[in-house]
């Protein structure tokens, strides 16, 4: 045991992150990036399985990473059916909605595939895949919409606001089960979840749903507007569906997902970039709003997480909308590898048991 070793696995688009940790502490990390050229024999997203497998094998082998010492490999979680939060085995029925993309194709479906492959060939080694994107917890009136055709889903950055809430209450000597937060993810997609005593019980949907926009994602639009586009015959149905997600947001509006580069074009006196940067957070800030009302405004902390949070201005423009809440905690950057390989500690140490996909 004082040998194990946890492995981590995170395919991303256009890249596979990979980290090796002794307990809580680092001791390799590798991102191999992959070229269009690389990716563009593959016509769908898992026909790159071996691929990357095969690459992750040879940078362990590389960095003399001793396979026996390897016992818990975790895996980015992909596109699958609802499920609670926690630890998941990877067991057959899994990798059968993983390979077959039946809840949706994306990168991420690669991580638990990649995990059980390696996991199978070391003597040891149990794969494992924590908080993935489709984590619902939500309570029983979160999931109206307004007209039962469109259920509200839950989907949005489970792994790394519950990685960043667990590590708040730690900071703060509490229970993250005894907690009520709201944790906000600013990144490509904006995500702004109600943490009820350890549970997410509502959150808007950041994949091409509602909620604030973001860099890439329009957010909620007004629906009639875009049902009447839907039927103008100008655009296709793919076109349509780019405009809410990698398309919209500060896309649409400026030409770019960099949202430092539209601070910086705002403070070089750009207002147009301004109004529209200023506009992102005011949307961010009622979302808050309303996930305090879910809370009925019951709120230890507000937890601001995610790449944009970096950003000074637009964590201060937030801030000024939401302070009278509760306190705001800013923790910039998100560390998917280390929430995965944290996770996976939890089950080495006992701490938690593995749920089971069914």
């Amino acid at each position: 045991m004082d040998n194990a070793q946890i492995l981590a696995i995170n395919p991303g688009s256009t890249s596979t992150k990979i980290a090796v940790f002794k307990g809580s502490t680092p001791v390799f990390i590798q991102t191999i990036r992959h070229s269009a050229g690389e990716l563009a024999p593959f016509k769908v997203i898992t026909g790159q399985f071996s691929f990357r497998k095969d690459l992750v094998l040879h940078k362990l082998q590389e960095a003399h990473i001793p396979p026996e010492s390897i016992r818990i490999i975790m895996g980015r979680g992909g596109l699958l059916k609802p499920v609670e939060s926690g630890v998941i085995s990877v067991n057959e029925k899994m990798l059968e909605d993983l390979r077959n993309c039946t809840y949706g194709e994306h990168a991420s479906n690669l991580g638990g595939l990649i995990a059980y492959d390696i996991a199978q060939s070391l003597p040891n080694a149990k794969a494992y895949i924590a908080n993935p994107v489709v984590v619902d917890e939500f309570n029983d009136l979160a999931r109206f919409s307004g007209h039962p055709r469109f259920p509200r889903r839950s989907v949005f950055h489970a792994l790394n606001q519950k990685a960043v809430a667990r590590h708040h209450a730690r900071s703060i000597l509490r229970k993250y089960e005894d907690l009520n937060l709201i944790v906000v993810h600013l990144g490509g997609g904006i995500t702004v979840g109600a943490h009820q005593k350890g549970r997410v019980v509502d959150v808007n949907q950041g994949l091409d749903g509602d909620g604030p926009f973001s860099p890439e994602r329009s957010g909620t639009l007004p629906v009639g507007d875009l049902v009447r586009a839907c039927f103008s015959g100008e655009y296709t149905e793919k076109e349509l569906l780019k405009m809410i997600t990698g398309k919209g947001g500060l896309v649409a509006y400026l030409g770019t997902n960099s949202a430092y580069q539209v601070e910086k074009r705002a403070a070089g006196g750009d207002t147009n970039a301004k109004i529209i940067y200023d506009a992102m957070a005011y949307q961010v800030a009622k979302e808050v709003g309303a996930m305090g009302a879910v809370l009925a405004y019951r709120i230890d902390g507000i937890l601001i997480t995610g790449g944009i949070a970096h950003d000074k201005y637009f964590v201060n423009q937030i801030t000024s909308y939401i302070h009278r809440l509760a306190p705001v905690h800013i923790y910039p950057g998100e560390d998917e590898m280390e929430a995965l390989a944290m996770n996976g500690l939890r089950i080495l140490k006992g701490e938690t048991k593995a749920r089971v996909y069914s």
